[in-house]
């Protein structure tokens, strides 16, 4: 079967899941044939598919290897040296 939009390329079929998809490799257009729209629809409402099982929660480091990291001084460095250049605006308003 040709493309509608493309009529050079060829449409392509695919099966998922009981329903039959035709594509187009080149536009990437979908088309499904009669009744394959109630099939997905009826698929998407139907019931969902089992969570994947969560994996156990990591153990914390132990605080050993933490000791060497203080930040009880964090934020509170002053960085000397920058200032802001006074325009020479500022020396005739003076």
């Amino acid at each position: 079967m040709q493309c509608p939009v493309c009529p050079e390329s060829t449409l392509l079929m695919s099966e998922r899941q009981g329903v039959e998809i035709d594509y187009c490799p080149k536009c990437r257009g979908v088309w499904l044939d009669r009744g394959e729209l109630d099939k997905l629809i009826q698929l998407s409402a139907g019931p969902a598919q089992a969570p994947a099982p969560q994996q156990a929660p990591q153990q914390p480091y132990p605080q050993q290897h933490r000791r060497d990291f203080d930040d009880s001084d964090f934020g509170k460095r002053q960085h000397g040296g920058h200032y802001r250049k006074k325009s020479w605006l500022s020396d005739i308003f003076d």
